[in-house]
């Protein structure tokens, strides 16, 4: 599993812990990963070991001056302090995230993207995350990576996610696309598109969804390690590949 922002999500039983942690460590899942980790557990130290006790019981001014100090790259406590109160709100209708992206779920949409879009904005309004960095929207073209990977996280259940949540079906996910996946996606035939966005992103996980329709992102951790792990290699896996289509 390591180097992984997933892995801080197995020190957590409860689904309401682990829901929070996950959406504290996919926000700040980008950089570098030695980084991104040490950041991950910064946050982590101080919301302390029942992170929704924590978020239930904090208020703006008290998250703010938890945080003050904090700042990964673009990130800074504020933002984060941010994103906690849009939690702390989200909760207190809903009883959980997961109750909040549900409730924004319709049996008609073969995918999560507009729950998704539903569910960035209730955790922005009102008094919450100030970032669009840490909570972009599909409507703007964003490929929306860390929240599709938050979800990966959260809805399947198998030796690498833990999951958690309930009423959103694996087949609905949409690929968490990266640097390393669209360049999959790309080699693989699924994509033509020159940018990693949303649309490349349903496209890859379209392609994906004719190999398994029922979990078109359960290839995700495997073939993002290949561009993390030292022992692995993205350029020959996607050598192979170019060999074998031509």
């Amino acid at each position: 599993m390591h180097p992984d922002p997933l892995e801080f999500l197995y020190d957590y039983p409860e689904a309401a812990d682990r829901e929070i942690v996950g959406l504290v460590a996919s926000s700040l899942a980008y950089g570098r990963v030695a980084q991104l980790l040490k950041s991950i557990r910064a946050v982590l130290d101080i919301i302390g070991p029942c992170p929704a006790e924590f978020v239930a019981s904090a208020t703006a001014g008290s998250l703010e001056k938890s945080l003050s100090g904090f700042k990964h790259r673009f990130t800074t406590g504020s933002q984060i302090a941010g994103l906690l109160v849009g939690v702390r709100g989200v909760v207190e209708k809903y009883g959980s995230l997961n109750g909040c992206f549900t409730s924004g779920m319709e049996p008609s949409e073969p995918t999560v993207l507009e729950a998704m879009h539903r569910f960035a904005t209730e955790l922005t309004v009102p008094g919450g995350c100030p970032s669009d960095f840490l909570l972009p929207s599909t409507a703007k073209g964003s490929a929306c990576k860390r929240l599709n990977l938050y979800l990966r996280w959260m809805v399947r259940s198998d030796e690498v996610d833990p999951g958690g949540w309930n009423g959103v079906s694996p087949a609905a996910l949409i690929v968490p696309l990266d640097t390393h996946m669209f360049r999959t996606g790309q080699a693989m035939g699924f994509t033509t598109r020159k940018t990693a966005d949303i649309k490349a992103a349903l496209e890859v996980t379209e392609g994906f969804r004719r190999i398994v329709p029922e979990d078109p992102v359960r290839y995700d951790f495997s073939l993002t390690r290949l561009g993390i792990r030292s022992e692995s290699s993205l350029e020959e896996f996607l050598g192979g590949i170019e060999k074998t289509q031509g």
